[in-house]
């Protein structure tokens, strides 16, 4: 078995990338400061289930010489460990820098002379606010004009064009990480993300924006939304993306140096909106909307063609949103201890 690295391990999904490699019997190392609200109750849940087999190295990713230090006998690396919020690198966009990029330079750095593989978890705002995609209002949703682009959404030929320091920081450290394999031979894959969800994820209303909802209306409390609602994203499960991490590292040898995007797809494409619609079916009251400017950056539309990557690492079907997004209530009501009904995916 091999000795893993996660940095941001105690994470969304980073907890459940390290659950599923030390269920496989491999050794994981968790590197996360621990500083986001909420992640310490992950990490414990994971050194309930793991025992020994899971261990928590209490380091920061701006610290080169402690990356040098938990990378030295890693076979290979997951970098997670990210500033996450577009709003936050606004505020900040120095920290956004020195966690983004100087946090992904330090891992290459550290696993140059080994060749040490790196998956890098990526997103899709090195795409910028895909301002140029003609757009209309179908089912009160945008959708593109162009027919052909609707039924398979964006793929990797799209020009990159990063917006807001996130998007420079993330976006700049994407191109880092394919640049390693190509100067320096060490095997690196990225993952584009759109957005995922699913059981231990601490959605705030700056990031994790499917589980901040589902929060909200189990709550009974209003959900503000920024813009008209009507923005389209592709939402994949969390299990699904494990699924593409652990391949990326499986098939390293044939996807080193390329970028894949990563969601649901046209199937799991659906507005704020219609998000909000099919949670108040499961809790069974209609939720406070509330609506706020435009964010910077934010993308009308944005729906991942995932087909390169589904080819390359040989992934199957992602599970449906609406049986996703059920599970990932229930989960939140129990975790929570709430005490509201969830209905079914159906209803």
């Amino acid at each position: 078995m091999s000795r893993v690295l996660i940095t941001g391990g105690a994470g969304f999904i980073g907890c459940n990338l390290a659950d599923r490699l030390a269920g496989e019997g491999h050794e994981v190392v968790v590197m996360d400061t621990l500083a986001r609200p909420g992640v310490e109750a992950n990490l414990k849940w994971l050194l309930l289930r793991h025992g020994s087999r899971v261990k928590h190295l209490t380091a920061d990713v701006r610290k080169a010489e402690a990356v040098e230090a938990a990378a030295a006998r890693a076979d290979v690396v997951f970098h997670l460990a990210a500033q996450v919020a577009v709003t936050t690198s606004l505020a900040d966009p120095h920290t956004d820098f020195d966690i983004n990029l100087g946090g992904a330079l330090n891992v290459l750095e550290a696993v140059r002379a080994r060749r040490t593989p790196v998956i890098f978890a990526s997103t899709n705002k090195v795409y910028g606010d895909l301002a140029d995609i003609e757009l209309i209002l179908q089912n009160e949703a945008w959708q593109p004009a162009d027919p052909a682009l609707r039924l398979r959404g964006v793929d990797e030929r799209r020009p990159l064009d990063f917006h807001t320091p996130y998007g420079c920081s993330k976006g700049a450290a994407d191109q880092y990480v394919l640049d390693y394999a190509r100067s320096y031979q060490v095997p690196t894959c990225v993952l584009r993300m759109s957005c995922i969800y699913g059981p231990r994820q601490l959605g705030t209303e700056d990031q994790g924006w499917v589980a901040h909802f589902l929060i909200r209306a189990l709550e009974n409390a209003p959900i503000t939304l920024y813009g008209d609602g009507r923005q389209v994203r592709d939402i994949l499960h969390v299990d699904d993306a494990v699924d593409a991490y652990v391949a990326a590292w499986t098939r390293m040898q044939a996807v080193s140096g390329r970028a894949f995007n990563l969601g649901g797809g046209p199937e799991n494409a659906v507005s704020l909106r219609g998000l909000i619609g099919h949670i108040d079916r499961l809790v069974g009251r209609q939720t406070d909307l509330r609506f706020e400017d435009w964010r910077a950056g934010d993308q009308r539309y944005f729906v991942a063609d995932a087909s390169a990557a589904h080819r390359a690492l040989g992934l199957g079907a992602p599970k449906p949103w609406r049986t996703g997004v059920s599970e990932l209530a229930e989960w939140l009501r129990v975790e929570r201890r709430l005490d509201v009904r969830v209905g079914s995916a159906a209803a």
